[in-house]
């Protein structure tokens, strides 16, 4: 008996951690998006009436369609910058070594403080970028946290540059775990690298891919930090993401009801996109060793 509830007991811990910190919260938000606070401190039932103040809220599409835009533009050049390193540095040198613990140093830092370095890079004629830009193309005086058009992209390559090293390691791992008599059974069929990288190395790579795709959309939707340093959602609601939009919700204006609404919103969201990519992802990604 004792024997068949140890596996129980080993997994104890990490349920309690679970039902704590996951479950019980998500339970939470869902209760809160039906009462409303707004007025006093007594607390009133108002049923979906939040969820319909949310859908009703232009900030709050603004800030999905911001979160959207910020997905794609860090996401995309993120992961094919990693898997581009992570191709170039396969090999276990002493050098590629070096190269991959530079790259990987930005993840080391924390996002507040990287989002404060940014700030002097990003400064309009003082800053590094106008800088060196004003050394090609003349004096440079660019607003780019101020201006709408840019501010969203200079958050976006923060992101980039954060966060590709640490998906490059996820890449390396599944490079080294193909088999070289794999790539060298191609070469001898007559394939070039194109061919070798997109018949036969991608398509062994799909089981990572499909996990730092996940991670890397999870990041992308609750990294908000340098949001908070660098632009607290301006210029007009530009970079107002969701996760920022939620806690100006809860914190400026005191709706935790409408907080509450938009935070079970964004999760079912986040958990319909995992599913889809999990269903599309794993299609062809199991093979069988002889």
């Amino acid at each position: 008996m004792g024997f068949r509830l140890r596996p129980y007991l080993l997994l104890l811990p990490s349920l309690i951690f679970l039902v704590l910190f996951t479950y019980l919260p998500v339970v939470r938000s869902i209760f809160d998006s039906l009462f409303d606070t707004r007025l006093s401190m007594a607390v009133h039932y108002v049923g979906w009436n939040n969820y319909l103040r949310l859908f009703h809220d232009s900030v709050f599409w603004q800030a999905l369609l911001n979160n959207l835009l910020y997905i794609i533009m860090t996401m995309i050049p993120s992961l094919v910058l990693a898997l581009l390193l992570a191709l170039a540095l396969r090999r276990n040198s002493r050098f590629n070594q070096c190269l991959r613990a530079v790259i990987f140093m930005p993840m080391v830092l924390p996002l507040v403080s990287v989002a404060t370095l940014f700030l002097f890079v990003y400064l309009p004629s003082m800053g590094l970028l106008d800088y060196y830009l004003s050394q090609l193309f003349g004096w440079m005086n660019n607003n780019y946290l101020g201006v709408k058009s840019s501010a969203l992209i200079a958050l976006a390559a923060i992101g980039i540059w954060k966060f590709t090293g640490y998906y490059m390691l996820f890449f390396l791992a599944g490079l080294q775990s193909i088999d070289d008599d794999i790539i060298a059974a191609a070469r001898m069929e007559g394939a070039n690298r194109w061919q070798i990288f997109w018949s036969v190395t991608l398509p062994l790579l799909r089981p990572t891919l499909n996990f730092v795709v996940i991670v890397a959309f999870i990041y992308a939707v609750t990294q908000i930090d340098h949001v908070a340093v660098m632009t607290q959602g301006g210029p007009n609601q530009s970079t107002n993401v969701l996760l920022y939009y939620i806690t100006q919700l809860a914190t400026q204006t005191n709706d935790y009801g409408k907080a509450s609404a938009a935070t079970f919103v964004l999760l079912i969201v986040m958990m319909v996109i995992t599913v889809v990519n999990l269903r599309l992802m794993e299609k062809g990604t199991h093979y069988e060793r002889s």
